[in-house]
């Protein structure tokens, strides 16, 4: 196995096992749940509320430059449209070819199966152009774009950014099943015999 098809299989395990499994069954409720107040989201054109939206079709994306302090919870359209355009799309229009990938001008989706959509397309065209990298690609910063570190730093970059978006979109599918209305109970932290660690 060559380094390219090593650093795919490190992501596409991952995404063949645990993170497009969960994705299985996606409602549009779920992914447009927001969990708390002042979600940023993807909302119908002209609706939202966030400092900037982004995206020229029927539906934004709520956004902010620079980013506020505490950051907003995001929703699972939200954090499905970061993976498809900002962590996966952009790179494979630059390394990859085909068409540039620009996040103000992107049609984000409002549907869940939509979504999906776009995010299979995404993901098949990064896993394809990773394992078409040779050694001396890897080692090099790619002549398009503007990362100007070693290839193989980025794929790696991307593959950390897709476990761990795909681990807090599985929390939220999680939540969102188990609204349930429990009230959660009180740990006494200091002088207890019980300890909550």
């Amino acid at each position: 196995m060559t380094r390219s098809e090593r650093l795919a299989e490190q992501l596409d395990r991952h995404w063949r096992k645990n993170l497009r499994p969960r994705l299985d069954g996606l409602t549009d409720d779920e992914y447009l749940w927001e969990p708390v107040r002042d979600c940023w989201s993807i909302r119908p054109h002209g609706t939202s509320a966030a400092p900037m939206s982004m995206g020229s079709g029927e539906w934004t994306m709520d956004f902010a430059s620079p980013d506020p302090v505490p950051a907003p919870v995001t929703t699972i359209a939200w954090r499905l449209a970061h993976i498809i355009v900002s962590c996966l799309g952009y790179r494979v229009g630059w390394h990859f070819g085909g068409h540039d990938v620009d996040s103000q001008t992107f049609a984000y989706a409002g549907t869940a199966d939509e979504a999906l959509k776009q995010l299979d397309e995404m993901y098949g065209r990064w896993d394809a152009g990773v394992r078409e990298l040779s050694d001396d690609d890897l080692e090099n910063p790619p002549a398009v774009g503007p990362e100007r570190i070693p290839m193989e730093v980025i794929v790696q970059h991307v593959n950390r950014e897709l476990i761990h978006h795909g681990a807090e979109i599985s929390l939220l599918r999680d939540l969102y099943r188990r609204q349930d209305g429990a009230v959660p109970r009180r740990v006494r932290l200091f002088g207890s015999r019980r300890s909550s660690c």
